[in-house]
C-alpha cells in the first residue's frame, strides 16, 4: 500500500536521523508518530508542562498535514507512572481534545525512548473533512 509522509519543517533533522516519519497518510487516515513532551531544555519537571509540550507537538504533526485537534478518531497513551499522573493528563488532554471525544487507550510502561519522559501520545487522524 503506498503512503505519503508528514514531517513538519522544524523535525526534518529527526526524520533523516532516526528514520521515521512524524506521520503518515494512508487509506483516509492519518497515522501519527508517538510524540514526547521534551521542551528546549529536555523533560521538564512538571509533569503538566511535560503534558502539554507533548500536545503541541501533536499538534504540529496535525497542522503540517493539514489537520488539527478535531480531527483526532484515536488516541493511544503510553505513561511511565500511568496512576500517579494519570489525572493531570486527562485535564491538559482536554486543553487540546474536545467533544465528541476519540477513542483512547492508555497504557503503562516502564520506560520510553527519552530518559525521563513520563508521556508518549500517538494519534490517528481522520482526513476526510466533516
Amino acid at each position: 500500500m503506498a503512503h505519503d509522509i508528514v514531517v513538519p519543517d522544524s523535525d526534518r533533522a529527526l526524520y533523516e536521523n532516526f528514520h521515521f516519519a512524524h506521520a503518515a497518510r494512508a487509506n483516509g487516515l492519518l497515522l501519527c508518530s508517538g510524540q514526547i513532551g521534551s521542551g528546549t531544555n529536555g523533560i521538564p519537571e512538571s509533569a503538566e508542562e511535560e503534558f502539554r509540550n507533548a500536545w503541541k507537538s501533536v499538534g504540529k504533526v496535525l497542522q503540517a498535514a493539514g489537520l488539527d485537534y478535531a480531527d483526532i478518531i484515536e488516541i493511544t497513551s503510553y505513561h511511565v507512572g500511568l496512576k500517579a499522573n494519570l489525572q493531570a493528563f486527562m485535564q491538559v488532554k482536554d486543553e487540546f481534545v474536545k467533544e465528541p471525544y476519540p477513542a483512547w487507550t492508555a497504557i503503562g510502561v516502564s520506560e520510553l525512548a527519552v530518559d525521563g519522559a513520563r508521556v508518549e501520545v500517538r494519534v490517528v487522524a481522520n482526513q476526510c473533512k466533516r
